[in-house]
């Protein structure tokens, strides 16, 4: 490539699947920062490329036939950069297969409930007035527990998720990652802990995880949080 990439980024876990996928294939980027406490989603120039509102997203000047394209969803982001570049996405039909399944798992699985996680144990209880809701609680911090031993058994033997390093892992990985703030323990899943320590040791992963992390707060205002949390 000879033109960057534009990401369109802001320091989430779904935010850093990419700045580690760009990192670990070496591709150049553009960072352009969506303030999600300030309203950037809400753009009208940014959802031109992203129409349901949420980052990341990306713009290749370089994309098929070598005509620009714009993309939305980080999963389908992942699977385009690794088409893009031949890396990440298994040698064979079998592995690709493997990659996508364990892919769309975290799409589908651990963001989903370890986001409702984070919201109900986190977020909610600083809303006004105070949600606090045992029940909504108790279900995402169960359910993110049962993905992990699910994580930690498909590990058992293997140094990455589908036996070599690929997308799904950089995936998985940034939420994974804040595992803490979802109320979960390591404990019992030394597979998953291992990996976690190999993952965190990547120059690459590191270099992505790390991407803008200055600007993210460590809390919202009332009204960041009622534009994040009740939008119609």
């Amino acid at each position: 490539m000879t033109a960057p990439i534009a990401l369109h980024y802001w320091p989430t876990p779904n935010g850093k699947k990419i700045s580690i996928a760009l990192e670990e294939m070496g591709l150049p980027y553009d960072l352009h920062l969506v303030d999600i406490g300030a309203g950037d989603q809400f753009d009208p120039e940014f959802l031109k490329i992203a129409p349901n509102n949420r980052m990341p997203a990306i713009v290749d000047p370089e994309g098929p036939d070598g005509e620009p394209i714009s993309m939305f969803e980080s999963g389908a982001i992942l699977q385009y950069l690794a088409r893009k570049t031949g890396t990440f996405c298994g040698a064979t039909e079998r592995d690709r297969i493997n990659v996508d399944q364990w892919l769309m798992w975290q799409m589908g699985g651990v963001g989903p409930m370890a986001g409702q996680a984070h919201h109900f144990l986190r977020y909610a209880p600083d809303m006004d007035p105070p949600q606090v809701l045992p029940y909504a609680q108790e279900r995402y911090r169960n359910e993110v527990a049962r993905l992990y031993r699910v994580l930690d058994t498909q590990l058992d033997g293997k140094d990455y998720i589908c036996g070599d390093y690929s997308i799904a892992d950089m995936a998985i990985y940034p939420w994974a990652a804040s595992w803490e703030g979802q109320q979960q323990t390591l404990d019992d899943k030394p597979n998953m802990k291992a990996w976690m320590e190999r993952m965190a040791a990547r120059p690459a992963v590191k270099k992505g995880m790390e991407l803008a992390a200055e600007v993210r707060q460590k809390g919202y205002s009332k009204e960041q949080m009622e534009r994040l949390f009740k939008q119609k």
